[in-house]
């Protein structure tokens, strides 16, 4: 069934470049720079982000689904949907104030249970890929995977906390990849952790100004 699905992707699948000894894909290419763009634009609080996620996510569906990487390639299909609703969010969406959706913080209980709800649904995910499919890094591939739900309900509701979510799942995603060996995913993942990382900086000043108005 994968190998009916990939098919009409196999063009998109042709080596562009090899990188550390792997082969990069046109179609890894193409994602990766949409992915720059989308990141930028979340820094930014721009909503062009979303559509992008958009196309990045169904180019990186493929690329996972081809590397047997079934828990991200899965992981795509979610973040096409919560993209459709963040879009919607950063638009038209409401604070508890009722007031337009404004950059802001988890209460700490609720920053507590998404906490503990992440860590419950790593075990879940990870004995589930290990049963039901081929998968060779069950673990490694759930991690990722439950903590990039969790980050992208947080940067639909324009929660500071996305930022070190999406921290620990690009360190922890930059294992898997180059594992895979895909190189220039690594990479990529390694300039969406520093990104990140300065996201949760500007994010942070944000959230203060719009607590003191």
């Amino acid at each position: 069934m994968i190998e009916a699905v990939l098919a009409p992707a196999q063009p998109l699948l042709r080596v562009a470049f090899t990188l550390l000894g792997s082969p990069v894909t046109w179609l890894e290419v193409v994602a990766f720079a949409l992915g720059v763009w989308m990141v930028l634009c979340n820094l930014r609080v721009n909503p062009l982000a979303w559509p992008l996620a958009i196309a990045s996510s169904l180019l990186y569906a493929l690329l996972f689904a081809d590397s047997r990487l079934y828990g991200e390639a899965s992981l795509q299909f979610f973040f096409v949907a919560v993209a459709f609703w963040g879009w919607w969010q950063w638009l038209r969406g409401r604070g508890d104030d009722g007031q337009p959706l404004v950059v802001h913080r988890l209460a700490p209980a609720t920053r507590r249970q998404a906490l503990l709800a992440t860590a419950l649904a790593w075990p879940a995910l990870a004995l589930l890929l290990d049963h039901a499919t081929d998968s060779n890094v069950p673990w490694l591939d759930a991690l990722p995977t439950v903590g990039s739900v969790a980050g992208q309900l947080l940067l639909g509701r324009k929660l500071v906390e996305n930022w070190p979510v999406w921290i620990a799942v690009n360190l922890v995603s930059v294992v898997l990849f180059a594992v895979k060996g895909l190189w220039l995913t690594v990479l990529l993942y390694a300039v969406f952790a520093l990104m990140a990382a300065f996201g949760w900086r500007a994010w942070t000043q944000l959230a203060r100004e719009h607590r003191g108005r």
